[in-house]
């Protein structure tokens, strides 16, 4: 597939890296799209960035789609860690004649990078842009999990258009469905409606309030571990961290958490790709908001480039201890097993025959020593039984 069709080439010469002549920031590092007739070459490429100006979706934040470039400024001017960058930025999707056409751009262009396994990393635009970001894993067959860092579940009203604030229900209506369990990161209960948080549990869906989750940043690893995409609504960290965004409120996530969460993201050998939406320049602070997210990307990328690779595949490898549990009340022993090259855990989750091959990325549930501690007291981790509610 020919992706120049679908860019735009972008112009750095007002980015603070070109002005300083900055030769080792990720700016001179990055393969980028400053041509008509110079796409870049994908060819032993890690990450694609993309930016998306689309904001035809937007509720409540007209502006968002305007600060693609501002982002990319900060971005560029940062310098890369221990490693060899591999990324490319094939610049921003034309806008389409209508919002489907642009859905239906950003979808093949996220499809054939997967299939390439480079890791497309959207700037948006509005949040919407999610719905776009799965369809390309129904392009390649592929049954996947979602996590978002979202102040609100983005469920939206009956018959609602698909915009920023209903993308998820346009997910799970969707039909063929590929979606195998949805994440949420921060909800903030005051904007949920209780019908919406029974729904959520009664699709057994992973939903943590915000206070929750920043009572134990390391129990969001495991979640995030368990995600092949990651979007993030800028309106789930804190007014005073990030005021780009007309939604933001007093309350929500700190950016060092952003960044935090940001790095797991990056560090799981699951995930496969991560958009960032809903920044509006406009109503930023001194570019404090884009520098933000600009350090998110970095940490997401510092992730990747420091993977272990060490999902069990080979459950017989000596990479990994396992532990047996026996509990008095299930038949079978609960089957734990714990990496020695990075300590995390996973737990195998009692699956039907007939569908093994169909869910065999989602039967070994990431998790944590916890969760290994609490079956040692013969009680079932929560987390088990929301993967096997699903996989029965």
């Amino acid at each position: 597939m020919d992706l120049s069709i679908y860019f735009d080439p972008i112009d750095v010469n007002d980015f603070r890296y070109a002005k300083k002549g900055n030769q080792k920031s990720l700016g001179a590092r990055i393969i980028k799209n400053q041509s008509e007739n110079l796409f870049p070459n994908l060819t032993g490429v890690d990450l694609a960035l993309i930016g998306v100006g689309e904001e035809r979706g937007q509720i409540n934040n007209e502006g968002c789609g305007e600060g693609i470039d501002v982002i990319r400024d900060y971005f560029y001017d940062l310098y890369p860690g221990g490693y060899q960058p591999r990324i490319a930025d094939l610049g921003n999707l034309k806008m389409g004649h209508n919002i489907n056409d642009t859905y239906f751009a950003l979808t093949a262009v996220c499809s054939e990078l997967l299939d390439q396994n480079i890791i497309p990393i959207i700037i948006g635009g509005s949040q919407d842009l999610t719905y776009a970001n799965y369809r390309a894993y129904e392009d390649l067959g592929q049954i996947i999990n979602i996590v978002s860092v979202d102040n609100q579940f983005d469920l939206g009203e009956d018959e609602e258009d698909l915009n920023s604030r209903s993308y998820l229900s346009k997910i799970i209506l969707h039909q063929p469905n590929f979606l195998f369990n949805y994440t949420n990161l921060g909800y903030q209960t005051y904007f949920a409606d209780q019908d919406a948080i029974k729904l959520m549990n009664n699709l057994f869906f992973d939903t943590y309030r915000l206070g929750n989750v920043r009572a134990n940043m390391e129990g969001v690893e495991p979640l995030v571990r368990n995600a092949d995409m990651m979007s993030v609504d800028i309106s789930a960290i804190r007014q005073t961290d990030a005021p780009g965004n007309n939604n933001t409120t007093p309350n929500g996530f700190y950016g060092e958490e952003m960044c935090q969460i940001a790095r797991y993201a990056g560090l799981s050998d699951k995930m496969s790709s991560i958009g960032f939406y809903e920044y509006n320049p406009a109503l930023d602070n001194n570019g404090q908001t884009a520098h933000l997210i600009a350090q998110m990307m970095w940490y997401f990328i510092d992730g990747y480039y420091n993977r272990m690779h060490d999902y069990p595949i080979d459950k017989k490898s000596n990479n990994y201890n396992k532990f047996m549990v026996k509990l008095s009340h299930q038949r079978e022993e609960m089957v734990f097993f714990k990496s020695k090259k990075s300590d995390r855990w996973w737990m195998e989750v009692e699956c039907a025959a007939t569908v093994k091959a169909k869910y065999e990325r989602h039967y070994l549930v990431p998790c944590s020593s916890q969760d290994y501690e609490k079956a040692l007291e013969d009680d079932v981790p929560e987390r088990w039984v929301q993967a096997y509610q699903k996989l029965m």
